[in-house]
C-alpha cells in the first residue's frame, strides 16, 4: 500500500487552491467588528463549524473528538482559501449516545434552531454563502444541520452546503484500516486522535468490539444505537464500533489529510455557486 499518496495528493490540490485564495482566511472571533463588518460581506463564504466537545469515544479516547479535527479542518481552511470561520457550536443533539456521559441538547428542535438563528445572524450581517461544517455523520447530527440549511436557502436565497464527516471520506481511508468493520472511536478515529492529541489517549484501555447486531439484510434507514441495557440488541459496555487496538499516529495523519483535501474541495467548488444577484 503506497501511503504516501494521499499527501501527496494533498499537497498539490493546496496548491492549486493557493491561486483562488485573494485574501487570507480568518476566524471571525479574532477581528475587530469593523473588519469584520467588511469581511462578513466580502468573503466567498462563512464556515458555521460544529462538533461535540464531549461526546462519548468509547473506554480510551476523550469526549474531544469531535471537536479536535473541526478545529483542524477549519485551521486548515483559514490557512489555505479566503474564508472566514464563525465560533464553533459546541452542543448538540445526539440521541445515539444519550445513555452516555456527555452535553447533548436532547430536544433536537432545540439544536436546530439554535444553529437557524447563529446562521441567520451570519447572513443578516453580509454573509454571501454558509457551510455547516459538521464532524459527526449525515444520517445524525447532519439531519437537524441539513434542516437548517433548507430554511436558509428557501427563506433568504442565500447558498447552505451541509458537509458531514462521512462526505469527506474517500475508499483512501478505508484503505488504512485494518479492522474487519468500525464506524465509531475505532480504528481511523483513534488514530486521528493519536495524531493530534496523543497525550489524552488511552491505549492500554483501547479494545475492539464490533457488537452483536447482525448486518440487516433489508433497504431502508434504521437509526442505530449504543444502548446501555443489557436486552436490548444494541446493548454496548465501551460505547465503539471497531478495533482501535489497531490504530497509530501515522494512520491518523494521512486520514486526516484525506478529509482535509475534501473539505478544502468543497469549499472552493461551493464558493463558485451562484448567488440571486448573480442569476440571469
Amino acid at each position: 500500500m503506497n501511503r504516501q499518496r494521499p499527501l501527496f495528493l494533498f499537497f498539490i490540490t493546496v496548491s492549486s487552491f493557493c491561486a483562488f485564495a485573494q485574501t487570507p482566511g480568518a476566524f471571525l472571533g479574532d477581528l475587530p467588528w469593523p473588519e469584520a463588518e467588511v469581511r462578513l460581506k466580502e468573503a466567498p463564504l462563512i464556515v458555521l463549524p460544529f462538533g461535540a466537545g464531549a461526546k462519548e469515544h468509547g473506554p480510551h479516547l476523550p469526549m474531544n473528538a469531535d471537536a479536535k479535527v473541526m478545529e483542524y479542518l477549519c485551521q486548515q481552511a483559514v490557512k489555505t482559501l479566503p474564508v472566514l470561520v464563525a465560533p464553533p457550536i459546541l452542543h448538540g443533539w445526539f440521541p445515539a449516545f444519550r445513555e452516555f456521559p456527555g452535553t447533548e441538547v436532547a430536544d433536537h428542535s432545540v439544536f436546530q434552531r439554535y444553529v437557524y438563528e447563529v446562521a441567520m445572524s451570519l447572513v443578516r450581517h453580509g454573509a454571501r454563502r454558509i457551510v455547516l461544517l459538521n464532524t459527526g455523520v449525515a444520517r445524525a447530527t447532519g439531519l437537524p444541520l441539513s434542516i437548517v440549511a433548507r430554511e436558509i436557502r428557501a427563506q433568504t436565497g442565500t447558498p447552505a452546503l451541509v458537509v458531514s464527516w462521512d462526505d469527506l471520506e474517500t475508499p483512501a481511508i478505508d484503505s488504512l484500516a485494518e479492522q474487519k468493520a468500525g464506524g465509531h472511536a475505532d480504528e481511523i478515529e483513534t488514530s486521528i486522535s493519536l495524531y493530534l492529541q496523543p497525550q489524552l489517549v488511552h491505549m492500554e484501555k483501547a479494545v475492539a468490539d464490533y457488537g452483536s447486531r447482525k448486518r440487516k439484510n433489508y433497504p431502508g434507514y434504521e437509526p442505530g444505537l449504543f444502548s446501555r441495557q443489557p436486552r436490548d440488541p444494541e446493548f454496548s459496555q465501551t460505547g465503539l464500533f471497531g478495533d482501535p487496538t489497531k490504530a497509530t499516529a501515522e494512520k491518523g495523519r494521512e486520514a486526516l489529510a484525506i478529509l482535509t483535501r475534501q473539505f478544502l474541495q468543497a469549499l472552493q467548488g461551493f464558493s463558485q455557486a451562484p448567488l440571486q444577484s448573480e442569476a440571469q
